[in-house]
């Protein structure tokens, strides 16, 4: 049986995730099913991230997925009272990389080569690039 002490430090290890910022990937349940768009951040500590999805009108700026709403309230008479669009987190398990060859839902293996760890698309088993968000250089 491990200790108080063990515990702790087994707690206290990174979280290795298998999707990082700038992957596009496509929500495999929940109230945005189906839908497919980009991580524009990630937590590893709570494996939560949070999507967007491009904007054909505007490019410069994407839209969110799995929106929530909150009202707020006109402080002085000159504001006004407005419905306010948040991005809220979506777990992990519920996202699913897509492959860049074939462009479909695959799961993320992670190989060594020159001692360096990559990570591949188990489907059709093309290494997947570190991509950089929209708007960035």
């Amino acid at each position: 049986m491990p200790t108080k002490a063990e515990f702790k430090a087994m707690k206290k290890k990174p979280i290795k995730l298998k999707l990082r910022r700038g992957d596009k990937v496509v929500v495999i349940a929940g109230k945005d099913k189906g839908e497919t768009g980009f991580i524009a951040a990630i937590s590893p500590r709570e494996q939560k991230a949070i999507i967007l999805k491009e904007n054909a009108e505007n490019p410069e700026q994407p839209l969110p997925l799995n929106v929530a709403i909150k009202h707020r309230k006109a402080k002085t008479q000159q504001e006004r009272s407005a419905r306010v669009k948040i991005p809220m987190p979506i777990h992990v398990s519920n996202l699913m990389l897509l492959d860049p060859k074939t462009n479909e839902p695959t799961r993320v293996g992670r190989r060594v080569e020159d001692g360096k760890i990559l990570r591949y698309g188990k489907k059709s088993g093309e290494l997947i690039p570190d991509q950089k968000l929209p708007g960035e250089a």
